[in-house]
């Protein structure tokens, strides 16, 4: 068993004969390599031919083990790595980029667009006709007022928030018979479209259950603001809304002064009348400190006016001294057709068109419309 203690001789290292070296062979790519024209419009690939000569057998033949020419083809394998380096100085700027070959349309996302200019909403001028105390023509005035609206062209909605609904009653509708009302808007917080009724002009009726709104809306959070928020639905489809409220100063009005823009307080050329302006000047800067600052006073109007007593004329002296320019103009005189109208479930413009008491109103529309512009 000798020969296991034998020593193997070492075998003799064999002798790799390169044609060409790697450092030739990379100076042979780079000058392969087609320097490019700045003018050039696009990269095109790399034809064949600009490939540099490679040593040994090409890819497809087999490497055998016991020839000299079978490490070159290895190496082969690493060239295009190597090939895929791009030269800076030699190119320059004429290499287009990813970003210049995708369509132009699939960058419109990356590019910044100027925000769109939204156009303001054109909304509805809301005008409440408030005074608590109570036979004062507000009813007649708000249902008057917006039919002479509604004659010069304008889209008008009136707001029965009285619980006695005589301005539902005077365009031929029974309050009673009604089954939604502005209950339901401010209590229920249904849609106020669902109870406006087109008429002469579009009202939102009112029933005698409004009496128990105050009470139902008592634990409501947001409660002034129930009307204000109902209106948003409808704002954009009318140019006015009118807003006839009870005789008080109670949460029906004050929901009615919160989504109001401008207030109109008729008032009968009496003296017990005019007190009442002083209160609801007060309810008024507490609504435009806590709920609603824009509201303001439009004007007020002296109503029931008999010019034939000198108790009439001092009273509207006494209002023109106190009020100044805040004191309408126009007057609406005392007249029969006014109690006419609502029997036949009418405006005084629509019951007798000509007559002078359908003619006050019309020149009342001229005068806040002027206001308005001005």
């Amino acid at each position: 068993m000798g020969f296991l203690s034998r020593k193997k001789p070492k075998p003799a290292p064999v002798e790799l004969q390169e044609d060409h070296p790697i450092v030739d062979e990379l100076q042979q790519m780079e000058e392969a390599v087609p320097i490019r024209d700045e003018t050039a419009g696009a990269a095109g690939p790399v034809s064949d031919s600009a490939l540099p000569p490679t040593g040994g057998s090409p890819p497809s033949s087999p490497p055998t083990a016991d020839t000299s020419e079978s490490e070159p083809a290895e190496e082969v394998v690493e060239e295009p790595a190597l090939n895929a380096q791009e030269p800076d100085e030699e190119e320059g700027d004429a290499r287009m980029k990813a970003v210049d070959l995708i369509a132009p349309t699939r960058l419109d996302f990356l590019a910044e667009k100027e925000a769109d200019e939204e156009e303001p909403v054109k909304t509805a001028e809301v005008i409440a006709f408030a005074n608590q105390k109570g036979g004062v023509a507000k009813t007649t005035t708000t249902l008057n007022l917006a039919v002479a609206f509604a004659e010069s062209g304008y889209r008008v909605l009136c707001i029965d928030l009285d619980p006695q609904g005589n301005l539902t009653m005077s365009q031929g509708i029974d309050p009673d018979k009604v089954e939604k009302s502005l209950y339901d808007v401010l209590v229920n917080d249904i849609p106020i479209s669902e109870i406006i009724v087109k008429r002469e002009i579009d009202v939102a009726v009112a029933s005698i259950d409004l009496a128990g709104a105050e009470i139902a809306m008592s634990t409501k959070i947001g409660r002034e603001r129930s009307l204000e928020k109902a209106l948003k639905e409808v704002a954009g489809d009318y140019d006015f809304v009118c807003i006839d409220t009870p005789p008080s100063l109670g949460l029906l009005t004050i929901n009615a002064l919160t989504a109001a823009n401008k207030v109109i307080v008729p008032v009968q050329c009496e003296y017990l009348s005019m007190r009442g302006l002083v209160q609801l000047q007060n309810t008024l800067r507490m609504i435009q400190e806590n709920l609603n600052p824009d509201v303001r006073i439009e004007g007020i109007l002296p109503t029931m006016l008999d010019s034939r007593t000198i108790h009439a004329k001092e009273a509207v002296e006494i209002l023109e001294e106190n009020f100044g320019d805040l004191v309408f103009q126009s007057r609406i005189k005392k007249a029969i057709k006014f109690a006419e109208a609502p029997v036949k479930g009418a405006s005084v413009l629509k019951y007798d068109s000509d007559s002078s008491a359908a003619n006050y109103y019309r020149e009342l529309a001229k005068e806040v419309l002027s206001h308005g512009s001005a």
